[in-house]
């Protein structure tokens, strides 16, 4: 069972719940970078074992984030979701327990208020709508869902190019825009008092990560700004899914040092476990201290 997988961390007035659709992938150094080759993680021992295997390879998990703020329900990106026709195997006609270990921690679908997605790729943004009969729509039907008009517009624009995955348009964004639920806000948008967004772009135009300040205590919600631990150590390294790389490497560079030595409690958001911890300088890069909950 996913349950076992569910984390909560306080941070102030604001509780977050982890919930996991896919744990621990391994061995994903050439899925997901271009250059990260075993030898080039075991440089940094402190990867292993929760990181990377004793051997060098990576994984990661694939998870979502709930937050709960008084009578506030927020979703934190919405993972791959069941049903869905995708090109890579791992993701292709899933079937999980999501939707039940997301009540199950507190979060009935009814009860979100408030979607939002650091970007628009499909393992982002997949729960965002479930299937009925032989129509998709909307998972949370009481919720907004918060979109940035350049990110829309960047996805819209893959349409037709060679290689790119956009099967998630009409069975994960469009039916949400249809039934009148999408508010295009800025990458600075202020969600509630305790949340915002950050802008983080470089995987993609609209990236954003998602900052929680409360009660004098700041986490960081990361998005894909890294997908991995080893990005601290290591980071220039360059994915194979990352739009503009130098801006990636920019950005990614930008916010290891603005949270460096617990400036805030950083979340990695396909970090595998522990996935909160602290950014700790590391001679001329970075380390991952993991904290347990």
């Amino acid at each position: 069972m996913a349950r076992e997988h569910i984390r909560h961390w306080t941070i102030g007035d604001v509780e977050i719940v982890r919930i996991v659709e896919i744990f621990e992938l391994s061995d994903i150094n050439q899925v997901i970078f271009q250059s990260c080759g075993h030898d080039t993680v075991l440089r940094h021992a402190w990867l292993v074992p929760n990181y990377a295997a004793p051997n060098g390879a990576l994984k990661m998990n694939f998870q979502a984030f709930a937050l709960r703020i008084g009578d506030r329900r927020i979703m934190v990106d919405t993972c791959i979701g069941n049903d869905k026709h995708r090109q890579a195997p791992i993701f292709h006609q899933i079937q999980t327990s999501f939707l039940d270990d997301l009540a199950y921690a507190g979060f009935p679908a009814e009860s979100i208020d408030t979607v939002l997605c650091t970007h628009l790729h499909l393992d982002h943004v997949g729960w965002n709508t479930r299937l009925v009969g032989d129509r998709w729509v909307p998972t949370f039907p009481n919720a907004r869902y918060l979109f940035n008009r350049g990110e829309w517009d960047f996805i819209h624009g893959l349409v037709g190019r060679e290689g790119a995955e956009v099967d998630h348009l009409p069975d994960s964004l469009q039916p949400i825009y249809d039934a009148g639920l999408v508010d295009f806000v800025d990458t600075n948008h202020q969600v509630a008092a305790e949340v915002r967004l950050e802008p983080t772009p470089g995987h993609t135009p609209g990236h954003v990560s998602v900052r929680i300040e409360s009660a004098g205590r700041r986490a960081v919600i990361t998005g894909d700004i890294m997908h991995h631990p080893v990005q601290m150590a290591e980071p220039d390294q360059k994915t194979n899914f990352c739009n503009d790389h130098d801006q990636a490497i920019r950005t990614r560079r930008g916010f290891l040092e603005r949270y460096q030595d617990r400036e805030a409690f950083v979340i990695g958001s396909h970090f595998c476990d522990p996935t909160g911890g602290w950014i700790v300088r590391d001679g001329s890069a970075w380390r991952f201290q993991g904290e347990e909950t």
